[in-house]
């Protein structure tokens, strides 16, 4: 047995006016909680230091340098590590990340119960588009403020298992989950900041989002074998509503923890990584079942291509 035992660690909304200083604060609260319910590894959300900036147009886009992180722990995170390193509890967030060389990336890193930094991911499947578009219900500038990751899809090892990071829209996409899938993942951990209503499509409300959500994360865990930790920033966000929905899937695609609330909560799951093992040398195993032959065109097209009459 290889038991870790999780802190699914949903925030409430993040309002504009938030300091990253009271964020901070919340987010300790939110590991106290862990660490009295015995959990040793903790995951927050996408952005989880700030408001979704991206519903937010700005003629200038260096005014959004302001959501940014330059370094990583910074003077205003620093006590989240140094409380988490007196747990000696490993931590994964997201932020907002502003490189060296002037690149802006969506990123979420995971640290180990020493304070190290041991994983880091930069979002690929960015969502929205780059310009004011006055057809929208609200914005969603995914495409104005950040660039597609760099890092592709790493595994990494940390606390005696193989772990892997996505950033939200990435997990409606299932190549996100069969790269790590791929590297022998044996948990995923991802953050959403999902709007509860979509933006073009009004009709399309918190139910179906929520539906959403559990299929792609279900059906992640399961066609790979690994546990899956999706972690909400929900609830009202200055007037704008998130989906919650924070929840843990295990290698068999069942939801074992799910949040309540539309708040800062967390959930709590004893996850034993061997419950990977079955399902990677049965009906997963992909040495012995994949036929690579048949899938060059998932690499080689990007758009549809229909065939001809």
């Amino acid at each position: 047995m290889r038991e870790i035992v999780v802190a699914a660690a949903q925030m409430g909304g993040i309002q504009k006016a938030e300091t990253r200083e009271e964020v901070v604060l919340r987010m300790i609260d939110l590991m106290d909680a862990a660490h009295e319910a015995g959990a040793n590894f903790i995951v927050y959300p996408e952005l989880s230091l700030t408001t979704f900036f991206c519903r937010y147009y700005m003629e200038n886009e260096s005014e959004s340098d302001v959501w940014f992180e330059t370094e990583m722990p910074n003077p205003r995170t620093a006590p989240l590590f140094a409380r988490a390193k007196g747990y000696g509890m490993s931590m994964s967030f997201g932020y907002a990340e502003l490189t060296k060389d002037g690149q802006h990336f969506n990123t979420s890193i995971q640290v180990d119960g020493d304070g190290n930094i041991v994983g880091k991911y930069r979002k690929t499947h960015l969502p929205g588009h780059s310009e004011f578009d006055e057809n929208r219900a609200f914005q969603h500038l995914e495409k104005r403020y950040f660039e597609p990751g760099d890092t592709g899809f790493p595994v990494y090892r940390t606390l005696g298992g193989l772990f892997g990071m996505c950033i939200c829209n990435d997990r409606r996409w299932p190549e996100t989950y069969r790269v790590m899938g791929l590297q022998g993942v044996e948990m995923v951990t991802l953050g959403y900041n999902t709007p509860a209503v979509n933006a073009e499509k009004p009709s399309e409300g918190p139910q179906a989002r929520l539906f959403h959500n559990r299929l792609v994360l279900q059906s992640g865990a399961y066609q790979n074998s690994t546990w899956v930790v999706a972690v909400a920033k929900a609830g009202d966000e200055d007037g704008y509503p998130l989906i919650a929905g924070t929840m843990i899937v295990d290698p068999d695609g069942r939801v074992v923890a799910e949040t309540q609330t539309q708040g800062d909560e967390i959930v709590v799951h004893a996850c034993d990584l061997d419950e990977t093992r079955f399902g990677k040398a049965t009906i997963f195993d992909f040495a012995r079942h994949r036929r690579v032959e048949h899938y060059t065109r998932i690499v080689e097209q990007t758009g549809v291509i229909e065939p001809a009459e």
